[in-house]
């Protein structure tokens, strides 16, 4: 498994953007802090982004004042293996056999 994958809330915003495709920081923050009805430290929020840019799982852009970030190839089939794992999972709990 990959690191990424051991932090909720990185695997969260990668989750974030392969549903909402390309976003702003800020909108993935607030989108974050109202899936957890809790407000995220910036330093912690951002760190978790770093990571995933240096990760090479997202990638980060500046649109004028604003970073924008999306998922790469890499970090859309990761979301997608654990989507899949996820699946089976809940699968093989709903199994009477």
């Amino acid at each position: 498994m990959a690191k990424w994958l051991r932090s909720g809330r990185r695997r969260d915003i990668c989750i974030l953007l392969a549903a909402g495709g390309e976003m702003r920081g800020q909108q993935l923050k607030s989108d974050l802090e109202s899936h957890y009805d809790d407000r995220l430290e910036p330093k912690a929020f951002y760190g978790s982004l770093s990571a995933l840019v240096d990760a090479g799982f997202v990638e980060k852009r500046t649109e004028g004042i604003h970073d924008v970030y999306a998922l790469t190839d890499a970090g859309e089939r990761r979301v997608n293996e654990h989507y899949e794992w996820m699946r089976s999972c809940l699968e093989a709990e709903g199994d009477p056999g």
